[in-house]
């Protein structure tokens, strides 16, 4: 499951979690973050209780948008312990986010 994530609960939901989060920064404008959004929800599934996935609307939480230096959407980010450690921007392939998941289980 996709949780949505905004300024006021990304530390909570993000920074302090125990597992692995894979972050999608999008926007509902966005064609590309539409092309993803079915992937983002696969990979949610498909490491379902090993990485926590959630998605936040750029639009409506600038500040963590800012906070990450967000320029173009969408942009995948993992963090690992509150710590950003590898981040994809534009619409990619679901292998190549696998990949990058798969890094750091």
């Amino acid at each position: 499951m996709v949780s949505q994530v905004q300024d006021d609960s990304f530390n909570k939901e993000v920074i302090q979690s125990s597992l692995p989060v894979l972050v999608d920064f999008w926007a509902p404008w966005c064609g590309p973050c539409r092309m993803i959004a079915p992937i983002i929800e696969e990979i949610a599934n498909d490491f379902n209780g090993s990485v926590k996935v959630v998605k936040i609307n750029t639009d409506k939480s600038p500040t963590i948008a800012d906070k990450y230096g967000i320029r173009s959407i969408p942009t995948v980010m993992v963090f690992i312990k509150g710590e950003k450690v590898d981040t994809v921007i534009g619409a990619v392939p679901k292998s190549t986010l696998i990949n990058k998941i798969k890094k750091y289980l």
